[in-house]
């Protein structure tokens, strides 16, 4: 299997002792307390869960203005987007060990323990120039550099060991999946050469058949379906409808043992290429060989232009900087000449009205107003899930 990235075996920072984490966890009591905001208990999950392997806790500011600036930290490691534990608490030193409390499960209990081996105070200066350099905007409309440029200026460095998996683990026990776990039923299931779809969506018949194309042109034995569980923008459709969606989806259209449908605890950052390398890095660290890469992947609004996060990995990746390769997809839609899904770049003799074309405004009203969309667009299956959850938003 492909090694994970940074290292040659994965290094989780969850405590899988029973023994030792419940003796951190009765150590945790009486530590001074942290609650951190939403961004740094992702960042602790992902930890946690290994997909942020090779790092063994939260960036200084030095390794956060070198990953921003040549997607390096300080001591020559890869990596595409700071991972930082930032507040406005001025209560915590440098040396101390803290209790970590998650601020998205109630009651606020421990998340994991922290030892801060440093704490730096940024400038305003300092954040907007990293914020710019990873998001490539400082439009504060941009729902992710709202968030980065609200979370504090303190930033608290050091390792962690994580005890829980906050709320994803609960919430999403059939979904919800480490990289240690995927990597296991990777191996499980015999598969060598594997595709990761990434989706903050439900997959319409466009993402089902881009599966199915890169998965055939790669001869892959398996798709990793792996969507994101975590904190989205406002009008994004919740986890738990996607998650009945894709399943539907798998259920009906795909042949059996070909397809893992897995979910990751973490915020989107909606910062387009640079969060596309981050889903490679992650994707490496779960044993996958491939990573689907489309149109504005990851992307929101007008922000970033369409193959942006395919071109990051010619411009800005090194030369052997990851293992994983990249799959890169054009905009996928149903040809009313072929009678079939295909990539548009592949079917140079169509105009756009030969495609079944629905923007995501359009798709949305259809569904809120009970209309199915075209099955040429979407699964009916699928669209009657969908539809249930817009009735039930009223």
């Amino acid at each position: 299997m492909i090694n994970p990235h940074g290292s040659t075996e994965l290094k989780p920072r969850y405590v899988y002792d029973d023994a030792a984490r419940a003796a951190l966890v009765a150590e945790a009591e009486g530590l001074p307390s942290l609650l951190v905001n939403s961004a740094a208990a992702a960042n602790a999950v992902m930890l946690g869960a290994g997909y942020f392997n090779p790092l063994a806790g939260y960036m200084n500011l030095a390794d956060a203005q070198a990953v921003a600036d040549s997607l390096r930290t300080t001591d020559g490691l890869f990596w595409p987007v700071p991972v930082l534990n930032l507040t406005d608490d001025e209560s915590v030193e440098a040396g101390s060990r803290i209790a970590l409390r998650d601020p998205n499960v109630e009651g606020h209990p421990v998340l994991a323990v922290m030892d801060v081996e440093s704490v730096d105070e940024a400038s305003e200066e300092q954040l907007r120039a990293i914020g710019e350099k990873v998001f490539r905007t400082l439009d504060p409309e941009h729902p992710g550099v709202a968030t980065f440029l609200s979370l504090g200026r303190r930033v608290l460095a050091g390792p962690i060991q994580v005890l829980n998996f906050s709320y994803f683990a609960s919430d999403f026990p059939e979904t919800f999946r480490t990289a240690v776990d995927i990597r296991a039923e990777i191996a499980e299931r015999g598969w060598e050469k594997v595709v990761a779809f990434q989706t903050r969506n439900p997959m319409h018949r466009a993402h089902e058949e881009l599966c199915r194309m890169a998965m055939e042109d790669l001869g892959a034995d398996g798709i990793l379906i792996h969507m994101l569980l975590g904190k989205l923008k406002p009008g994004d459709i919740p986890a738990d409808v996607r998650d009945a969606s894709i399943r539907k989806m798998v259920d009906v259209y795909f042949p059996p043992n070909t397809v893992m449908i897995t979910g990751y605890g973490f915020d989107m950052l909606y910062a387009g290429p640079r969060e596309a390398v981050l889903h490679a890095v992650f994707r490496q660290n779960c044993g996958c060989t491939h990573l689907i890469v489309g149109r504005d992947h990851a992307g929101v609004g007008d922000y970033y232009g369409g193959f942006d996060a395919q071109t990051i990995f010619d411009d800005e990746v090194p030369e052997g900087a990851l293992d994983i390769a990249i799959y890169r997809a054009d905009h996928t839609a149903y040809s009313r000449k072929l009678n079939r899904v295909v990539m548009m770049r592949d079917a140079p003799d169509h105009d756009k009205e030969d495609f079944v074309l629905l923007s995501g405004t359009a798709v949305r009203e259809m569904l809120g107003k009970g209309i199915a969309p075209p099955p040429e667009f979407s699964r009916p299956e699928v669209a009657e899930i969908l539809m249930d959850y817009y009735r039930s938003q009223g």
